[in-house]
Protein backbone atom coordinates (compact mmCIF):
# COMPACT_ATOMS: atom_id res chain seq x y z
CA UNK A 1 0.00 0.00 0.00
CA UNK A 2 1.49 3.34 -1.08
CA UNK A 3 2.43 5.42 1.94
CA UNK A 4 2.21 2.60 4.51
CA UNK A 5 4.04 3.40 7.73
CA UNK A 6 6.77 1.30 9.30
CA UNK A 7 4.30 0.18 11.99
CA UNK A 8 1.70 -0.83 9.37
CA UNK A 9 4.28 -2.91 7.50
CA UNK A 10 5.55 -4.58 10.66
CA UNK A 11 2.04 -5.44 11.79
CA UNK A 12 1.22 -7.01 8.43
CA UNK A 13 4.44 -9.04 8.46
CA UNK A 14 3.78 -10.19 12.04
CA UNK A 15 0.33 -11.43 11.12
CA UNK A 16 1.83 -13.66 8.44
CA UNK A 17 4.25 -15.44 10.80
CA UNK A 18 3.56 -19.11 11.66
CA UNK A 19 2.09 -19.90 15.08
CA UNK A 20 4.54 -21.13 17.73
CA UNK A 21 3.17 -24.68 17.48
CA UNK A 22 3.83 -24.68 13.72
CA UNK A 23 7.32 -23.23 14.15
CA UNK A 24 8.31 -25.95 16.60
CA UNK A 25 7.83 -28.60 13.87
CA UNK A 26 10.03 -26.80 11.29
CA UNK A 27 13.53 -28.24 10.87
CA UNK A 28 16.06 -25.69 9.70
CA UNK A 29 19.58 -26.33 8.43
CA UNK A 30 22.59 -25.06 10.37
CA UNK A 31 23.37 -21.55 9.11
CA UNK A 32 27.11 -22.10 8.91
CA UNK A 33 26.66 -25.34 6.96
CA UNK A 34 24.15 -23.76 4.56
CA UNK A 35 26.48 -20.82 3.94
CA UNK A 36 29.47 -23.14 3.41
CA UNK A 37 27.58 -25.15 0.78
CA UNK A 38 26.73 -22.00 -1.15
CA UNK A 39 30.30 -20.73 -0.91
CA UNK A 40 31.67 -24.07 -2.10
CA UNK A 41 29.36 -23.96 -5.11
CA UNK A 42 30.49 -20.44 -5.96
CA UNK A 43 34.11 -21.58 -5.69
CA UNK A 44 33.42 -24.57 -7.94
CA UNK A 45 32.18 -22.18 -10.63
CA UNK A 46 35.11 -19.77 -10.10
CA UNK A 47 32.58 -17.17 -8.95
CA UNK A 48 33.70 -16.76 -5.34
CA UNK A 49 34.87 -13.21 -4.72
CA UNK A 50 37.05 -11.70 -1.99
CA UNK A 51 37.87 -8.00 -1.73
CA UNK A 52 41.52 -7.00 -2.15
CA UNK A 53 42.91 -4.41 0.23
CA UNK A 54 44.34 -1.29 -1.40
CA UNK A 55 46.74 0.96 0.45
CA UNK A 56 44.84 4.12 -0.55
CA UNK A 57 42.50 5.62 -3.11
CA UNK A 58 44.03 7.15 -6.21
CA UNK A 59 45.47 6.31 -9.63
CA UNK A 60 48.12 4.11 -8.01
CA UNK A 61 47.92 2.10 -4.81
CA UNK A 62 49.77 -0.62 -2.98
CA UNK A 63 48.29 -4.10 -3.35
CA UNK A 64 49.89 -6.99 -1.45
CA UNK A 65 53.09 -5.03 -0.97
CA UNK A 66 53.42 -3.84 -4.56
CA UNK A 67 52.51 -0.54 -6.18
CA UNK A 68 49.94 -1.00 -8.94
CA UNK A 69 48.16 1.14 -11.47
CA UNK A 70 44.46 1.20 -10.55
CA UNK A 71 42.21 0.78 -13.60
CA UNK A 72 38.99 -0.30 -11.91
CA UNK A 73 37.93 2.81 -9.98
CA UNK A 74 34.79 4.86 -10.58
CA UNK A 75 36.64 7.96 -9.33
CA UNK A 76 36.47 9.21 -12.92
CA UNK A 77 37.60 12.78 -12.32
CA UNK A 78 40.20 11.77 -9.75
CA UNK A 79 38.64 14.06 -7.16
CA UNK A 80 38.62 11.70 -4.18
CA UNK A 81 42.21 12.67 -3.44
CA UNK A 82 42.12 16.29 -4.65
CA UNK A 83 43.50 18.55 -1.92
CA UNK A 84 40.47 20.89 -1.97
CA UNK A 85 38.07 17.96 -1.57
CA UNK A 86 40.07 16.34 1.24
CA UNK A 87 40.41 19.68 3.04
CA UNK A 88 36.67 20.32 2.78
CA UNK A 89 35.95 16.91 4.31
CA UNK A 90 38.37 17.49 7.18
CA UNK A 91 37.02 20.97 7.89
CA UNK A 92 33.43 19.70 7.96
CA UNK A 93 34.32 16.90 10.35
CA UNK A 94 35.95 19.43 12.63
CA UNK A 95 32.98 21.77 12.48
CA UNK A 96 30.03 19.35 12.58
CA UNK A 97 31.49 16.12 13.97
CA UNK A 98 31.99 12.69 12.45
CA UNK A 99 28.32 11.92 11.87
CA UNK A 100 24.96 13.64 11.48
CA UNK A 101 23.63 11.92 14.60
CA UNK A 102 20.10 11.12 13.44
CA UNK A 103 17.67 11.11 10.57
CA UNK A 104 17.48 14.46 8.84
CA UNK A 105 13.83 14.67 9.90
CA UNK A 106 14.92 14.58 13.54
CA UNK A 107 18.23 16.30 14.41
CA UNK A 108 20.42 15.21 11.51
CA UNK A 109 19.67 18.04 9.05
CA UNK A 110 22.79 20.24 8.82
CA UNK A 111 23.52 23.37 6.77
CA UNK A 112 26.05 21.41 4.71
CA UNK A 113 23.28 19.03 3.55
CA UNK A 114 21.10 21.88 2.34
CA UNK A 115 24.03 23.61 0.65
CA UNK A 116 24.92 20.38 -1.14
CA UNK A 117 21.33 19.82 -2.30
CA UNK A 118 21.12 23.35 -3.67
CA UNK A 119 24.38 22.81 -5.58
CA UNK A 120 23.16 19.50 -7.04
CA UNK A 121 19.88 21.09 -8.16
CA UNK A 122 21.83 23.91 -9.82
CA UNK A 123 24.11 21.39 -11.54
CA UNK A 124 21.19 19.37 -12.88
CA UNK A 125 19.04 22.37 -13.74
CA UNK A 126 16.09 21.30 -11.57
CA UNK A 127 14.02 22.95 -8.87
CA UNK A 128 15.27 20.82 -6.00
CA UNK A 129 17.34 17.82 -4.92
CA UNK A 130 17.49 15.36 -2.04
CA UNK A 131 20.59 13.53 -0.79
CA UNK A 132 20.70 9.92 0.43
CA UNK A 133 23.42 7.90 2.15
CA UNK A 134 24.26 6.01 -1.06
CA UNK A 135 23.12 5.61 -4.65
CA UNK A 136 21.58 2.25 -3.76
CA UNK A 137 19.62 3.90 -0.95
CA UNK A 138 18.46 6.65 -3.32
CA UNK A 139 16.91 4.11 -5.68
CA UNK A 140 15.41 2.05 -2.85
CA UNK A 141 13.78 5.22 -1.53
CA UNK A 142 12.72 6.76 -4.83
CA UNK A 143 10.90 4.00 -6.69
CA UNK A 144 8.77 2.58 -3.84
CA UNK A 145 7.74 6.18 -3.08
CA UNK A 146 6.37 6.46 -6.63
CA UNK A 147 4.92 3.00 -7.20
CA UNK A 148 2.77 0.47 -5.39
CA UNK A 149 0.58 -2.54 -6.13
CA UNK A 150 -1.48 -1.87 -9.26
CA UNK A 151 1.28 0.23 -10.86
CA UNK A 152 3.86 -0.91 -13.40
CA UNK A 153 7.62 -0.42 -13.57
CA UNK A 154 9.22 -1.01 -16.97
CA UNK A 155 12.97 -1.70 -16.82
CA UNK A 156 15.80 -2.13 -19.27
CA UNK A 157 17.20 -5.67 -18.94
CA UNK A 158 20.68 -4.40 -17.99
CA UNK A 159 19.61 -1.91 -15.33
CA UNK A 160 21.66 -1.73 -12.15
CA UNK A 161 20.72 -4.19 -9.40
CA UNK A 162 19.52 -1.36 -7.15
CA UNK A 163 16.88 -0.37 -9.72
CA UNK A 164 15.62 -3.93 -10.07
CA UNK A 165 15.54 -4.39 -6.30
CA UNK A 166 13.72 -1.08 -5.85
CA UNK A 167 11.06 -2.03 -8.40
CA UNK A 168 10.49 -5.38 -6.72
CA UNK A 169 10.32 -3.73 -3.31
CA UNK A 170 7.66 -1.30 -4.50
CA UNK A 171 5.09 -4.04 -5.09
CA UNK A 172 4.44 -2.79 -8.62
CA UNK A 173 4.36 -5.23 -11.52
CA UNK A 174 7.83 -5.40 -13.05
CA UNK A 175 8.10 -5.60 -16.84
CA UNK A 176 11.48 -5.91 -18.55
CA UNK A 177 12.43 -4.99 -22.12
CA UNK A 178 15.54 -6.13 -23.98
CA UNK A 179 18.53 -3.89 -23.59
CA UNK A 180 17.91 -0.65 -25.48
CA UNK A 181 14.94 -2.21 -27.31
CA UNK A 182 12.57 0.75 -27.58
CA UNK A 183 10.20 -1.19 -29.86
CA UNK A 184 9.64 -3.68 -27.06
CA UNK A 185 9.37 -0.83 -24.55
CA UNK A 186 6.52 0.68 -26.54
CA UNK A 187 4.81 -2.69 -26.83
CA UNK A 188 4.88 -3.12 -23.04
CA UNK A 189 3.58 0.40 -22.38
CA UNK A 190 0.76 -0.14 -24.86
CA UNK A 191 -0.22 -3.40 -23.13
CA UNK A 192 -0.07 -1.76 -19.67
CA UNK A 193 -1.93 1.42 -20.62
CA UNK A 194 -4.73 0.69 -18.15
CA UNK A 195 -2.38 0.30 -15.17
CA UNK A 196 -2.30 2.83 -12.35
CA UNK A 197 1.05 4.59 -12.62
CA UNK A 198 3.54 3.76 -15.36
CA UNK A 199 7.24 4.42 -14.79
CA UNK A 200 10.04 3.66 -17.23
CA UNK A 201 13.29 3.02 -15.37
CA UNK A 202 16.69 3.06 -17.08
CA UNK A 203 20.34 3.63 -16.43
CA UNK A 204 21.78 6.65 -18.23
CA UNK A 205 25.15 4.95 -18.72
CA UNK A 206 25.15 1.17 -18.31
CA UNK A 207 28.02 0.48 -15.96
CA UNK A 208 29.23 -2.85 -17.31
CA UNK A 209 28.97 -2.18 -21.06
CA UNK A 210 29.60 1.56 -20.97
CA UNK A 211 26.87 2.33 -23.50
CA UNK A 212 24.33 5.13 -23.15
CA UNK A 213 20.55 4.64 -23.01
CA UNK A 214 18.59 5.91 -26.04
CA UNK A 215 16.96 8.59 -23.89
CA UNK A 216 15.36 10.66 -26.68
CA UNK A 217 13.40 7.64 -27.93
CA UNK A 218 12.65 6.43 -24.40
CA UNK A 219 11.24 9.84 -23.47
CA UNK A 220 9.13 10.18 -26.63
CA UNK A 221 7.58 6.73 -26.14
CA UNK A 222 7.02 7.21 -22.42
CA UNK A 223 5.28 10.55 -22.90
CA UNK A 224 2.95 9.03 -25.50
CA UNK A 225 1.63 6.68 -22.80
CA UNK A 226 1.72 9.08 -19.86
CA UNK A 227 4.66 7.29 -18.21
CA UNK A 228 7.26 8.96 -16.04
CA UNK A 229 10.95 8.32 -16.75
CA UNK A 230 13.51 7.62 -14.03
CA UNK A 231 17.15 7.88 -15.15
CA UNK A 232 19.90 6.47 -12.94
CA UNK A 233 22.80 8.65 -14.08
CA UNK A 234 25.38 7.35 -11.63
CA UNK A 235 28.01 6.91 -14.34
CA UNK A 236 27.02 9.86 -16.54
CA UNK A 237 26.95 12.63 -13.94
CA UNK A 238 30.19 14.59 -14.06
CA UNK A 239 31.47 12.94 -17.23
CA UNK A 240 28.93 13.27 -20.06
CA UNK A 241 27.36 16.31 -21.69
CA UNK A 242 28.77 19.63 -22.85
CA UNK A 243 29.37 20.77 -19.27
CA UNK A 244 29.45 17.39 -17.52
CA UNK A 245 25.87 17.49 -16.26
CA UNK A 246 25.20 13.96 -17.48
CA UNK A 247 23.28 11.85 -19.96
CA UNK A 248 20.27 14.16 -20.22
CA UNK A 249 22.54 17.06 -21.19
CA UNK A 250 24.48 14.74 -23.53
CA UNK A 251 21.30 14.44 -25.62
CA UNK A 252 20.25 18.07 -25.19
CA UNK A 253 17.04 17.08 -23.41
CA UNK A 254 15.01 19.01 -20.83
CA UNK A 255 15.95 18.03 -17.27
CA UNK A 256 12.37 18.68 -16.14
CA UNK A 257 11.17 15.78 -18.31
CA UNK A 258 13.01 13.24 -16.11
CA UNK A 259 13.30 12.05 -12.55
CA UNK A 260 17.08 12.04 -12.31
CA UNK A 261 19.05 9.99 -9.83
CA UNK A 262 22.81 10.08 -9.40
CA UNK A 263 25.66 9.38 -7.03
CA UNK A 264 28.31 11.39 -5.24
CA UNK A 265 30.69 8.43 -5.07
CA UNK A 266 31.87 8.25 -8.69
CA UNK A 267 32.87 11.36 -10.63
CA UNK A 268 32.61 13.41 -7.43
CA UNK A 269 34.81 11.07 -5.41
CA UNK A 270 32.83 11.13 -2.15
CA UNK A 271 29.87 9.14 -0.83
CA UNK A 272 26.10 9.34 -1.19
CA UNK A 273 23.33 9.45 -3.74
CA UNK A 274 20.73 11.97 -4.82
CA UNK A 275 17.49 12.52 -6.70
CA UNK A 276 16.61 15.74 -8.53
CA UNK A 277 13.27 16.99 -9.77
CA UNK A 278 10.41 19.34 -8.99
CA UNK A 279 9.92 20.93 -5.59
CA UNK A 280 6.84 18.76 -5.09
CA UNK A 281 8.65 15.51 -5.93
CA UNK A 282 11.48 16.23 -3.52
CA UNK A 283 9.03 17.16 -0.76
CA UNK A 284 7.25 13.85 -1.36
CA UNK A 285 10.50 11.91 -1.10
CA UNK A 286 11.36 13.60 2.18
CA UNK A 287 8.13 12.17 3.52
CA UNK A 288 7.80 8.86 1.65
CA UNK A 289 11.30 7.62 0.77
CA UNK A 290 11.92 5.16 3.59
CA UNK A 291 15.69 5.03 3.05
CA UNK A 292 15.75 8.80 3.70
CA UNK A 293 13.20 8.97 6.51
CA UNK A 294 14.67 6.07 8.50
CA UNK A 295 18.40 6.65 7.90
CA UNK A 296 20.93 8.90 9.60
CA UNK A 297 21.85 11.87 7.44
CA UNK A 298 24.91 11.72 5.22
CA UNK A 299 28.13 12.22 7.18
CA UNK A 300 29.11 15.91 7.14
CA UNK A 301 32.58 15.12 5.78
CA UNK A 302 31.09 13.23 2.83
CA UNK A 303 28.61 16.04 2.13
CA UNK A 304 31.32 18.69 2.22
CA UNK A 305 33.66 16.63 0.04
CA UNK A 306 30.91 16.14 -2.55
CA UNK A 307 30.07 19.85 -2.51
CA UNK A 308 33.71 20.80 -3.07
CA UNK A 309 34.05 18.23 -5.85
CA UNK A 310 30.95 19.43 -7.71
CA UNK A 311 32.18 23.00 -7.58
CA UNK A 312 35.62 21.98 -8.83
CA UNK A 313 34.10 20.01 -11.71
CA UNK A 314 31.89 22.94 -12.70
CA UNK A 315 34.63 25.58 -12.38
CA UNK A 316 37.45 23.56 -13.97
CA UNK A 317 36.20 21.80 -17.13
CA UNK A 318 39.81 20.88 -17.93
CA UNK A 319 39.51 18.10 -15.34
CA UNK A 320 36.81 16.38 -17.42
CA UNK A 321 38.74 17.12 -20.61
CA UNK A 322 41.78 15.39 -19.13
CA UNK A 323 39.65 12.32 -18.41
CA UNK A 324 38.53 12.14 -22.02
CA UNK A 325 42.07 12.63 -23.34
CA UNK A 326 43.15 9.64 -21.28
CA UNK A 327 40.18 7.55 -22.46
CA UNK A 328 40.91 8.31 -26.11
CA UNK A 329 44.62 7.58 -25.67
CA UNK A 330 43.97 4.20 -24.05
CA UNK A 331 41.60 3.12 -26.81
CA UNK A 332 43.99 4.35 -29.49
CA UNK A 333 46.78 2.22 -27.97
CA UNK A 334 44.81 -1.02 -27.53
CA UNK A 335 42.77 -1.03 -30.75
CA UNK A 336 45.65 -2.27 -32.97
CA UNK A 337 45.78 -5.39 -30.77
CA UNK A 338 42.17 -6.15 -31.69
CA UNK A 339 40.84 -5.07 -28.30
CA UNK A 340 37.55 -3.35 -29.00
CA UNK A 341 35.33 -2.08 -26.17
CA UNK A 342 31.66 -3.02 -26.05
CA UNK A 343 30.86 0.66 -26.49
CA UNK A 344 32.70 3.96 -26.85
CA UNK A 345 29.72 6.04 -25.69
CA UNK A 346 31.16 6.75 -22.25
CA UNK A 347 34.41 6.78 -20.31
CA UNK A 348 34.03 3.06 -19.49
CA UNK A 349 36.16 0.72 -21.60
CA UNK A 350 34.63 -2.74 -21.24
CA UNK A 351 36.59 -5.59 -22.84
CA UNK A 352 34.60 -8.82 -23.07
CA UNK A 353 36.89 -11.85 -22.71
CA UNK A 354 34.27 -14.61 -22.67
CA UNK A 355 34.49 -17.42 -20.13
CA UNK A 356 35.07 -16.93 -16.42
CA UNK A 357 38.45 -18.70 -16.39
CA UNK A 358 39.70 -16.67 -19.36
CA UNK A 359 38.71 -13.40 -17.73
CA UNK A 360 40.39 -14.40 -14.47
CA UNK A 361 43.54 -15.32 -16.36
CA UNK A 362 43.50 -11.94 -18.15
CA UNK A 363 43.14 -10.08 -14.86
CA UNK A 364 45.94 -12.15 -13.29
CA UNK A 365 48.26 -11.28 -16.19
CA UNK A 366 47.47 -7.60 -15.67
CA UNK A 367 48.20 -7.84 -11.96
CA UNK A 368 51.54 -9.53 -12.66
CA UNK A 369 52.34 -6.49 -14.81
CA UNK A 370 51.39 -4.16 -11.96
CA UNK A 371 47.95 -3.20 -13.26
CA UNK A 372 44.80 -3.83 -11.21
CA UNK A 373 41.58 -4.42 -13.15
CA UNK A 374 39.75 -7.42 -11.69
CA UNK A 375 37.61 -9.76 -13.77
CA UNK A 376 33.90 -8.99 -13.87
CA UNK A 377 31.94 -12.24 -13.70
CA UNK A 378 28.35 -13.50 -13.39
CA UNK A 379 25.99 -12.56 -11.86
CA UNK A 380 27.24 -9.01 -12.48
CA UNK A 381 27.34 -9.75 -16.23
CA UNK A 382 25.60 -12.49 -18.26
CA UNK A 383 27.28 -15.87 -18.59
CA UNK A 384 29.73 -16.04 -21.45
CA UNK A 385 30.50 -12.31 -21.24
CA UNK A 386 33.01 -12.15 -18.38
CA UNK A 387 35.27 -9.19 -18.90
CA UNK A 388 37.70 -6.63 -17.59
CA UNK A 389 36.20 -3.20 -17.16
CA UNK A 390 38.84 -0.53 -17.61
CA UNK A 391 38.47 2.93 -16.09
CA UNK A 392 41.26 5.40 -16.60
CA UNK A 393 40.69 8.63 -14.71
CA UNK A 394 41.61 12.28 -14.96
CA UNK A 395 44.27 11.63 -12.30
CA UNK A 396 46.25 9.23 -14.50
CA UNK A 397 49.21 10.67 -16.39
CA UNK A 398 49.96 10.00 -20.05
CA UNK A 399 52.73 7.65 -18.90
CA UNK A 400 50.24 5.78 -16.70
CA UNK A 401 47.87 5.28 -19.62
CA UNK A 402 50.63 4.10 -21.95
CA UNK A 403 51.88 1.66 -19.32
CA UNK A 404 48.34 0.36 -18.80
CA UNK A 405 47.74 -0.05 -22.53
CA UNK A 406 50.95 -2.02 -22.98
CA UNK A 407 50.01 -4.34 -20.11
CA UNK A 408 46.51 -4.86 -21.54
CA UNK A 409 47.89 -5.77 -24.98
CA UNK A 410 50.41 -8.17 -23.45
CA UNK A 411 47.75 -9.83 -21.30
CA UNK A 412 45.53 -10.33 -24.34
CA UNK A 413 48.40 -11.96 -26.23
CA UNK A 414 49.30 -14.12 -23.23
CA UNK A 415 45.89 -15.72 -22.82
CA UNK A 416 45.79 -16.57 -26.55
CA UNK A 417 48.85 -18.80 -26.25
Amino acid sequence: MRGATAVDTLATADAMQPKSSDAARITRPDLGLAARRELDELARQSLLREPRTLGAAGPRAEIEGRECLILASNDYLGLSTHSAVVTAAADAAGRYGAGAGASRLVTGNLPIHEELEAEIAALKGTEAAIVFSSGYAANLGLIPALLARGDVAVCDKLNHASLIDACRLSGARLRVYGHGDTTRLESILRAEASAGRLVVVTDGVFSMDGDVAPLPDVLTIAQAYGAWVVVDDAHGTGTLGRTGVGTVEHFGLDAAAFINMGTLSKAFGSQGGFVTGSTELIALLRNRARSFVYSTGLAPASAAAALAAIRLAREQPEIRQRLWRNVRLLRQKITPAGLLPVSTDSQITSLVIGGVEQALAFADELLRAGVFAPAIRPPTVPRGTSRVRISVTAAHTREDVEEAAAAICEAAESIKS
